[in-house]
């Protein structure tokens, strides 16, 4: 099916420019090349055009559609401080992990927002999404990380069925962190972060 787009999510910072840029590049090629989407290489150019003249961060939302289509949108970006602590809970709404398209980022978000809906902003800030067989996956807009005392951050592999994150990319070829399976008991004994390319990573504590 082809009836979305892809997206890429990046903060664009005045001083340096867009944060993790290479990676975002890359995955959405690779996206684009393995569902048949063309228009992937002019992504960068349109980016640029979108920023010029910032002079505040920005939050920049690219859309690629299969014809190659890009729209790119942006807003101001505000980080989060330094010492916030998000309250996730587990979703009761479960993942396929056979459905291949949860390793893409795209437009095709029901699942998420389902999972999303389940509480208000008020009794969590963010929801995390175990597959048919309980094992941890993903957030709605983060990936799960896992300090488990070892100095290795641990995160769900893809398989599980979610989205390969650009922070995660990162921290992964960083050697600061590794997939290993995770269940929601591991995130009750260990030191919980989520994560994304915006935000960088975020100390979480599991609401029960």
């Amino acid at each position: 099916m082809t009836d979305f787009s892809l997206i890429e999510t990046l903060r664009f910072e005045p001083e340096s420019g867009f944060v993790r840029l290479r990676l975002h590049l890359a995955r959405l090629t690779r996206s684009a090349r393995r569902l048949g989407f063309a228009g992937a290489a002019a992504a960068e150019a349109h980016l640029t055009e979108a920023v010029r003249g910032a002079e505040g961060p920005l939050r920049v939302r690219l859309t690629l559609d299969r014809h190659g289509a890009i729209a790119v949108t942006t807003a101001p970006f505000t980080p989060l401080p330094d010492d916030a602590v998000w309250r996730a809970r587990i979703a009761a709404t479960r993942v396929d992990s056979g459905n291949r398209l949860l390793r893409f980022k795209t437009t095709r978000r029901e699942l998420l927002e389902a999972a999303r809906g389940e509480f208000s902003p008020a009794e969590a800030d963010e929801l995390i999404l175990l597959n048919e067989k309980g094992e941890v996956c993903e957030g709605t807009i983060t990936s799960v990380f896992l300090d488990d005392g070892s100095g290795i951050l641990k995160t769900p592999p893809i398989g599980c069925g979610l989205l390969a994150g650009v922070l995660r990319s990162e921290l992964i070829c960083q050697r600061r962190a590794r997939v290993s399976r995770l269940s929601p008991a591991d995130l009750e004994s260990g030191r919980l972060y989520l994560g994304n390319s915006l935000r960088g990573l975020i100390r979480a504590k599991l609401v029960v």
